[in-house]
């Protein structure tokens, strides 16, 4: 009569044979999911010196996005800008020009995402100086003509100034809300005779 102890041992053989087995195609396999570039972010397209521009339904111009270095990265379909000027239209209203030293623009240009010296200017009209605001970053969706940060903004126009934590623009309406910690100075500008 055997002994089952000597019986056990080549089952137990082939069965961490067949672990190991299993394990190296594993680890094989795994290594050429990793090496197809999907989870690379790597650009696949680079511009340089470029404009971009959108126009409304009835042909006129919306906005126009220029920047001297553009990449494209295929694994999430976003671009990135480095020294962006975004410059927003709407009729009968002065343009407001965005630009920042570095920007994210998501699939399809959709939101915007600026950072770095970013400035907001409005520019002046016969009956009121240029508003500029500057703040360390935003973030716009030029199709619907909202921006809005989180961040501390300065906002001068003029001798006069506010500064608050939060903001939301609207070109749509041209209102610029600050959001809380609100303080300024107001300076009335002076008719000339």
């Amino acid at each position: 009569m055997k002994h089952w102890q000597s019986q056990i041992f080549p089952i137990a053989l082939l069965a961490l044979l067949a672990a190991l087995t299993f394990w190296l195609q594993k680890t094989i396999s795994g290594d050429d999911a990793k090496r197809d570039g999907k989870l690379r972010h790597d650009p696949d397209a680079i511009a340089e010196n470029f404009t971009v521009r959108r126009f409304d339904e009835t042909g006129n111009l919306k906005y126009r996005l220029i920047a001297p270095y553009m990449e494209h990265f295929p694994d999430d379909d976003s671009t990135e800008l480095k020294s962006p000027i975004l410059i927003s239209y709407r009729p009968d209203a002065p343009p407001i020009t965005i630009a920042a030293d570095h920007a994210k623009a998501s699939a399809k240009g959709s939101t915007i995402y600026l950072w770095d010296n970013v400035s907001v200017v409005r520019a002046a009209t016969p009956e009121r100086p240029a508003m500029v605001a500057r703040m360390p970053d935003l973030t716009t969706q030029p199709d619907t003509g909202i921006a809005f940060t989180n961040s501390p903004v300065e906002i001068t126009q003029g001798q006069s100034w506010v500064k608050g934590v939060g903001a939301h623009i609207d070109n749509n309406t041209a209102i610029f809300t600050l959001q809380s910690q609100v303080t300024g100075l107001y300076i009335r500008s002076r008719p000339t005779p």
